[in-house]
């Protein structure tokens, strides 16, 4: 996506399939697109901190898995934006398939008994996955992928709107954050993508720290990190609504980067 004429860094010419708008090699010459990369951090330490609270609280694997799959997500796309390399891109894209398929299994188990398997859901949601991949591997079109995932995340749309109109009307402000936050994050992700030649331009008369508020990329990982970590509290909340274990979410905010939200039980 990203014109020609980006410098030349310690990893070489991109073999990804996608480039995205930063100039590669600007800030670091070991980091191919340096704010794509470091706004991973938003998807790497807070869903640690939640996999580990999770633990320590006695909830189901299946939400610490899913934690833990945000932050595979986060290593897989810092290793994509500093390498820009197609194997990296595989280690970014496929795990944002698979967490999606955790957390729609997740959010439609939320109103089951404890200690409950749906092996016909969970058989699909693994054919899902493999399918995608093996069309992906050899079908080489960003399109696919984005469409296979934006249809992940419409199913977990719809049944979040459901349980916010039917089941639990009170977890309307957490299901409607994070859906609010993540098309925000997507709104400046195809901004991004469609005035790149613009928004360099414009970076190149900007002061640096000003410019840096227009790598709509990096908002888009930091928007749609937050959103996914919001999205697994408002799943998590509404299953220990469901076993009676009278959850409280509690909130603190030191920045942009790192937030600390827990379910107590």
């Amino acid at each position: 996506m990203a014109p020609a004429g980006d410098r030349e860094g310690y990893w070489g010419k991109p073999t990804s399939t996608l480039d995205w708008c930063e100039e590669n090699y600007v800030v670091s010459h070991y980091i191919a697109e340096f704010w794509n990369t470091v706004s991973n951090l938003i998807f790497i330490l807070p869903p640690i901190y939640g996999a580990i609270q999770s633990y320590r609280d006695g909830l189901e694997t299946r939400y610490i898995i899913a934690y833990l799959c945000v932050a595979a997500v986060g290593l897989g796309s810092w290793c994509f934006h500093m390498t820009l390399k197609y194997e990296m891109q595989l280690l970014d894209e496929l795990p944002m398939i698979y967490s999606c398929c955790m957390f729609v299994y997740c959010l439609y188990e939320c109103f089951k008994y404890k200690k409950t398997i749906n092996y016909p859901l969970l058989f699909i949601l693994i054919g899902y996955s493999i399918g995608v991949s093996i069309v992906y591997l050899n079908w080489k079109q960003p399109v696919f992928h984005q469409v296979m995932y934006g249809t992940l995340v419409a199913v977990l749309v719809l049944r979040s709107v459901y349980i916010v109109l039917w089941v639990y009307p009170w977890l309307r402000g957490l299901g409607y954050t994070s859906l609010t936050v993540f098309l925000l994050g997507f709104f400046l992700w195809n901004v991004d993508n469609i005035f790149c030649d613009k928004l360099r331009g414009l970076r190149e008369r900007l002061p640096p720290l000003v410019s840096v508020m227009t790598q709509f990329h990096a908002w888009w990982h930091i928007l749609t990190g937050l959103g996914s970590y919001l999205h697994i509290l408002f799943s998590l909340y509404s299953r220990t609504l469901y076993l009676k274990y009278r959850p409280k979410v509690k909130g603190k905010t030191k920045d942009t980067a790192y937030i600390k939200s827990a379910v107590s039980i």
